[in-house]
């Protein structure tokens, strides 16, 4: 049993005639007299009474048309789905963003997405760089987008956007040099192993060749805001992304000892070979996204 042989006879049940819905059905004649007979000869039971010229339903026919009818509905409705969601105008969106990310640089982005496409649900998960990565190679989330270059096989990456990282401290006595030296003095708040603003930190110190075991770590926070706050404190100095001080340096409530001079770009993450949905494709080509990678290889 097929939809076609369904739809077909659907067409001649409501029309009691198999001339009349052979055109409204766009088909021939012979295709739909085909099409019942082999429903017919399927279960071995007579559908039509044909009578002369005449045609209508047996018993077996009236009682098989609803059927007929809701089986039918039922994948037009499945096949609308389909249609909205590859046209965007219904589907979810599961991504994950690790936090400097998804605090500070996301949410406009999604907001706009939002705008464009208002029946796309978005459901962003929240997490460090490492745990983001291991969220999307394993399916529970579609995109992400981290502040790291992970070692993946198995993830496609590319850059999306980019920030800076700056050293901030309580005091608003900076010191006229900053070397090794002064950088293995000093009481150091961070954040956990695994999280992207924590490998920008190890990336810079080692161009001193300065490991993390050579520091005086005094606090290891699981969040931005945490570290901001103890550095605020008085703990000690900090590295935090440009986006999460500014407001802080803005109020004097944190002083800049040094703005690492490269860009730390943010990287988007999908798995190589998981089937990228519409709504993926849609947020990825946003401009804010393609701007940056295409001025970017990695």
């Amino acid at each position: 049993m097929t939809l076609d042989q369904l739809r077909l006879f659907i067409a001649v049940a409501e029309r009691e005639h198999v001339t009349a819905a052979s055109r409204a059905m766009n088909v021939t004649q012979s295709a739909v007299s085909a099409a019942i007979a082999a429903l017919e000869a399927r279960y071995g039971i007579k559908l039509f009474h044909r009578v002369g010229r005449g045609i209508g339903l047996t018993d077996a026919g009236r009682l098989f048309l609803p059927e007929a009818r809701a089986v039918v509905a039922q994948a037009t409705a499945a096949e609308n789905i389909l249609k909205d969601i590859s046209g965007l105008r219904r589907g979810t969106l599961k991504a994950v963003a690790s936090q400097t990310i998804a605090a500070y640089w996301l949410p406009a982005i999604l907001v706009a997405f939002r705008k464009r496409y208002p029946d796309i649900e978005v459901e962003l998960a929240i997490s460090n760089t490492e745990e983001a990565a291991r969220m999307v190679r394993e399916g529970e989330a579609e995109v992400g987008i981290v502040e790291a270059v992970v070692d993946d096989t198995a993830l496609a990456q590319w850059p999306v956007g980019k920030d800076h990282m700056i050293l901030v401290q309580a005091s608003s006595l900076i010191p006229p040099r900053i070397d090794a030296v002064w950088l293995r003095q000093q009481d150091w708040v961070m954040r956990e192993a695994g999280s992207g603003t924590r490998s920008a930190l190890e990336h810079y110190l080692g161009k001193y060749d300065i490991g993390i075991e050579d520091l005086n770590i005094s606090l290891v926070l699981p969040s931005n805001e945490g570290v901001r706050t103890a550095v605020e404190a008085g703990a000690g100095i900090g590295a935090l992304s440009s986006l999460v001080v500014g407001p802080a340096l803005r109020a004097g409530t944190l002083h800049a000892v040094l703005q690492v001079p490269e860009s730390r770009f943010f990287y988007g993450l999908r798995h190589k070979e998981r089937y990228q949905s519409p709504a993926a494709t849609a947020l990825l080509g946003m401009s804010e996204f393609t701007a940056v990678s295409r001025g970017v290889q990695t």
